[in-house]
């Protein structure tokens, strides 16, 4: 692979480099601006990078490796409408959804921001009748629940954004996510639900996704079983779908369908008619304050230059960690409790995106891609994995995210909260070694100083949001969005098609019986032998 990244000198400088890095220590009593040279801000967000293990030579060297890659010429491909999805043969241009009113943009001939905005004028107006109590179910009483079904992009991300922008919601409306096929996921949502005041919106692009479709089934059958008239089904089911006809055969009118389109990925499109639980949530007003945040964020990303660009930036510090340092895991630790589902949001964008071992020519990589992402809201996280980041023999990065505004209303609370953040990544840096341990416990057995060290030099980001809104939050999530396809750039894989999860769908849909006599001779004995276990201990009537 000698056209391999990894087989160019800027690899193997950087290679060197990262073997003779000073430790945190070191890189803070060198500069005492380190802080100012290893930061950077824009819309509203400050990135400290200092606590990361780089420094200057390392730095200019990615920057090198960036323009080596042509960072630059394949974001400006990608907010242009080519076609850089080169498996499906698609363009990338979830940019366009948060483009703002009045805006054109032509992909083959067809001014896409004018069907975009024609579907957020369609969501607005739904949105509005739900909230003003004037779309009514099938008895005359206004919708007071609302349940979205969907999964992966069709979920997590309506569902992070509307638990962190929680504040702006209406309150007489109630809002549950159903995305596990598991029936106990549905079943639980549906408990305390009154189906003549319940709307379901299914979120599924063909809508043939499995797990959407088996829940919207049992949502329908429920809805018919306590009452419904079959003609009436309308009122309370409404689909963001490409697949108008499906949608219909299924009793959604199609006046109450809300289109989408194929160049914007699952992952990527809560900006489109994904996000209709979110305006129904908070309001179209909120739901376009958010989409304004993200394009923010999109003209600093097309704009800014490199050195000072936060999506490149954050990018060039994962490349660092996992391809030279070796560190190959990120968690996220959002001090804040309303970004909650934060990391479980990143993790689809971050490891479907660039969860890849080939490039865009096909050939095997000889270099990680992708970190294994996880994460916990702070303090939380503290009482539970923080003892591995702080002294587990694996190291592991962090990227710390907390909100200087304090909307709680509850003195001394967002104090203890920032002090504990602060302190986190302070600890993860510089440590504490034994020195300073036998210096503090004074008389102490030898044998229990090495537990108290702490090594330190372990690195960590800090975004620092001034407060979290809806705008706030859509430049927090743009900013991710664009790091990922910075790095997938760099490793020059496709970071907009997921392959990876179409095997075990097909391979369920063969299984679905759960018969071992139907299973085929091909397959292994595990699976042959978990589906006979099963038999023996399910009820005969349920095995088909």
């Amino acid at each position: 692979m000698a056209n391999s990244v990894s087989h160019s000198p800027l690899w193997g400088l950087l290679q060197q480099r990262a073997t003779n890095t000073p430790s945190l220590k070191e890189l803070f009593r060198a500069d005492p601006q380190r802080f100012t040279h290893f930061s950077a801000s824009a819309c509203g967000i400050l990135l400290d990078y200092s606590k990361q293990r780089i420094d200057t030579t390392a730095k200019l060297n990615l920057l090198a490796l960036a323009r080596q890659q042509q960072v630059e010429a394949r974001r400006d491909a990608m907010l242009a409408g080519e076609a850089i999805n080169h498996t499906e043969n698609r363009a990338v241009l979830h940019t366009v959804l948060r483009l703002p009113k009045g805006e054109s943009f032509n992909l083959k001939g067809e001014n896409i921001a004018a069907s975009v905005h024609q579907v957020l004028a369609q969501m607005r107006s739904f949105s509005d009748a739900v909230r003003e109590g004037r779309w009514l179910g099938y008895s005359g009483k206004a919708i007071r629940t609302i349940v979205n079904i969907g999964i992966g992009g069709s979920d997590l991300g309506p569902q992070m954004a509307c638990i962190a922008l929680a504040p702006w919601s209406q309150k007489n409306l109630s809002l549950h996510f159903v995305s596990n096929v598991d029936g106990r996921h549905v079943a639980d949502a549906l408990k305390n639900a009154d189906p003549e005041t319940t709307l379901f919106v299914v979120a599924s692009k063909t809508f043939s996704t499995m797990e959407t479709l088996t829940n919207a089934r049992t949502a329908r059958e429920w809805m018919l079983s306590h009452g419904c008239p079959e003609d009436s089904i309308r009122q309370h089911f409404v689909a963001l779908s490409t697949n108008v006809e499906a949608a219909k055969e299924f009793g959604i009118a199609p006046e109450n369908v809300f289109p989408f389109w194929s160049w914007a990925g699952g992952r990527y499109s809560m900006w489109s008619a994904i996000g209709l639980s979110i305006a129904l949530y908070i309001g179209a007003d909120k739901f376009e304050e958010m989409l304004a945040g993200a394009h923010e964020m999109d003209l600093h990303f097309a704009q800014a230059p490199m050195e000072q660009n936060l999506p490149v930036l954050m990018a060039l510090i994962g490349v660092w960690n996992i391809n030279f340092l070796g560190l190959q895991a990120l968690s996220i630790a959002p001090y804040h409790q309303r970004m909650t589902r934060l990391p479980a949001y990143l993790q689809q964008l971050e490891m479907e995106s660039n969860g890849k071992s080939v490039t865009r020519e096909g050939q095997r990589v000889d270099y990680a891609t992708s970190p294994v992402l996880f994460g916990e809201a702070g303090t939380n996280g503290q009482h539970a994995y923080f003892q591995l980041l702080h002294q587990g023999a694996t190291i592991i990065p962090t990227d710390f995210i907390v909100v200087a505004e304090d909307d709680s209303g509850l003195p001394g609370h967002n104090q203890a909260l920032l002090a504990n953040c602060f302190a986190q990544s302070k600890a993860m840096a510089l440590g504490k070694d034994i020195q300073q341990v036998r210096a503090e416990l004074g008389d102490v057995s030898e044998k229990l100083l090495p537990h108290r060290v702490f090594e330190g030099n372990r690195p960590s980001s800090t975004l620092l949001l001034d407060a979290l809104t809806p705008k706030s939050l859509g430049a927090l999530i743009a900013l991710y969005e664009h790091k990922v396809f910075v790095q997938s750039v760099i490793w020059d894989i496709n970071a907009f098609d997921q392959w990876g999860v179409e095997l075990g769908k097909s391979l369920a849909q063969q299984l679905i019986s759960l018969n071992p006599d139907a299973v085929k001779e091909e397959y292994d004995s595990s699976t042959r032998g978990l589906l006979q276990a099963l038999k023996r201990k399910t009820p005969a009537s349920t095995i088909r």
